[in-house]
């Protein structure tokens, strides 16, 4: 039986920018199977372009995969402070980083951190690490902000602990499948945090 596509969709899909549909095909295959283990070849297909369309629009495959991961980083900043709209509190808001990493872990799409895996791939000073000093900075400074709004002293020693714990919860639901790291790393938190406020 032939499948035919709904009405509209290949137009929609005609009507995205090369830059976007090489966007959408990089981040679909890089986040499912790793940056070095997809070629151009591959993305180029997905998106339906020819292969000047990527040089003339990113340059190359390494600009691609920073302007995947900033996306990414969007994304996930986007997705936090939504979550965090949830509470007023501080503590709460700070915690609550953890409640939103464990809402995307529970998503079926979810396959681990990009970030993570797109550095094990990347040497120091590619893209791709500059990308995720971009997003690791920026979790390291909501930490931050949200631990100084409530009056800890040493913020920036507290925040790098806390994306310590951040991480091995991303490690631990990939590696181990343990469902439930989120709540456990944001458990960890809440003791890190009380022992680190003012008594």
């Amino acid at each position: 039986m032939t499948r035919t596509a709904p009405a509209g969709a290949a137009t929609t899909a005609s009507r995205r920018t090369a830059r976007e549909r090489l966007l959408a095909a990089a981040t679909e295959l890089f986040y499912a199977e790793g940056i070095h283990t997809v070629g151009i070849d591959r993305i180029i297909e997905r998106a339906g372009v020819a292969k000047a369309s990527l040089y003339n629009t990113y340059g190359s495959k390494d600009e691609l995969v920073r302007a995947y991961l900033q996306q990414r980083h969007e994304l996930t900043s986007t997705r936090v402070a939504a979550v965090l709209e949830r509470w007023d509190d501080p503590r709460d808001k700070l915690l609550g980083v953890f409640v939103a990493q464990g809402e995307r872990m529970a998503e079926p799409d979810y396959h681990g951190c990009p970030f993570i895996g797109a550095t094990a791939e990347s040497p120091a000073g590619s893209p791709a690490r500059q990308a995720a000093d971009g997003y690791r900075g920026w979790l390291r400074g909501l930490f931050a902000e949200l631990a100084a709004e409530l009056g800890v002293a040493d913020a920036d020693t507290l925040s790098r602990q806390l994306v310590m714990l951040y991480d091995g919860a991303a490690l631990a639901h990939r590696l181990d499948g343990h469902q439930g790291a989120a709540a456990a790393a944001r458990a960890a938190a809440a003791n890190l945090l009380d022992a680190a406020l003012p008594r």
